[in-house]
């Protein structure tokens, strides 16, 4: 069996209810419309790409790069190649990626 349901009085429901409180702020009034339609901006002009910079690779540097060049080239070939193969193409490798920068 549903139980009767019993309607409570408005004045019980409001003494009951949080208190409205009154420092809610007022709406902002509105303000008018722009008339003035907006202007495209001016095209900016293409920007010019400044020239590589030189990049300056101390001896000790560029060997060392070199050094590790070909032992990943020499590993690359299973360590079955002439050392002095995988440190000549590690050689051209490094000169190539120097001369890009």
């Amino acid at each position: 069996m549903a139980a009767p349901k019993v309607e409570t009085p408005k004045a019980t429901v409001a003494k009951t209810a949080a208190p409205k409180t009154t420092t809610a702020k007022k709406a902002a009034p509105a303000k008018p419309a722009a008339t003035k339609a907006k202007t495209a901006a001016p095209k900016k002009a293409p920007a010019k790409k400044a020239a590589p910079k030189k990049v300056t690779v101390s001896p000790e540097e560029r060997y060392r790069m070199v050094e590790v060049a070909a032992y990943f080239i020499a590993e690359r070939n299973g360590f079955s190649s002439n050392p002095a193969d995988c440190w000549v193409a590690a050689e051209v490798e490094i000169s190539r990626l120097l001369a890009k920068k």
